[in-house]
């Protein structure tokens, strides 16, 4: 599988582990399972390429900040279906930008997407550590493992059946489990989230979006026709900000060595002759 299909394949992973944990939690609580899964197959929609490094870098250069649960709602209200929008429900759209910071969402799938958002990346994360060497379940604390479970499989299954237990006006956790789980994000984040293997090509990927970004913003005419629209009707930043958050690692990597990489003569005449 290519690079770019890896991206895909991650990203959707992730989707769909969000939109089954919320389902099997709003089924469980007699909950309205559509608007949960609806909720929860769109919360990412705003992602940028390189995940939260390419937000960081977005934020501190677009006009009026970046944050990818805001760009979610950007793209569903004005991105998407060549800037008519999904015409979505308030209360779907109401998941979506409430799915990771500040306020609570305003429903309980909502909120259900929220938690189910936590439990899903802290766990596909550790199975990416693993998978890239950083990491085994070993490593974890032994008392996280017997506490919260020894695989993937048995720590979603004990946080999920914590979480239809213990909620009833709110979705919660118990004291209990969410105390196990912020230890296990704190380990996360010593083990894996500063480790400088994962932390050593973000700078590259921070400047090459930022270069990318002041690249369109002011040369409005290599936007795609689609996004030009935008230019002319929210502004050039705007638009600049909403492509480069549009695009997969690989796109973002591609479009940055043709704007700013030479092709090497001798590559170039052998691709001529093809």
């Amino acid at each position: 599988m290519s690079p770019e299909g890896d991206y895909y394949r991650t990203r959707l992973t992730h989707t769909l582990e969000v939109a089954q944990i919320a389902r099997t939690i709003a089924c469980s609580l007699e909950l309205n399972e559509d608007l949960t899964e609806a909720i929860a197959l769109a919360h990412d929609l705003g992602h940028t390429p390189f995940g939260h490094a390419g937000e960081r870098a977005l934020n501190e250069v677009c006009e009026n900040g970046f944050a990818h649960y805001k760009q979610g709602l950007r793209v569903v209200d004005r991105i998407e279906k060549s800037g008519q929008g999904l015409n979505l429900t308030w209360e779907v759209r109401n998941g979506i930008v409430t799915h990771t910071c500040g306020e609570k969402a305003a429903t309980l799938e909502g909120r259900i997407v929220r938690i189910a958002d936590r439990i899903a990346y802290i766990n596909h994360d550790i199975d990416d550590a693993a998978n890239a060497g950083i990491m085994c379940e070993f490593d974890i604390p032994r008392h996280l493992r017997d506490e919260l479970g020894h695989s993937k499989s048995e720590r979603i299954n004990t946080l999920v059946l914590d979480v239809i237990e213990h909620s009833g006006n709110d979705i919660v956790m118990s004291a209990r489990a969410e105390e196990a789980f912020e230890e296990l994000h704190s380990f996360m984040f010593k083990k894996v989230y500063t480790n400088p293997v994962c932390k050593s090509e973000e700078s590259k990927a921070v400047s090459m979006l930022q270069r990318l970004y002041s690249y369109f913003a002011e040369n409005s005419e290599s936007l795609p026709d689609s996004y030009k629209k935008i230019a002319e009707e929210d502004g050039v930043n705007t638009a600049a900000c909403d492509y480069i958050a549009g695009m997969t690692d690989t796109f973002a990597i591609r479009v940055y060595k043709e704007l700013f990489i030479p092709e090497a003569w001798v590559e170039k005449l052998r691709f001529d002759r093809l």
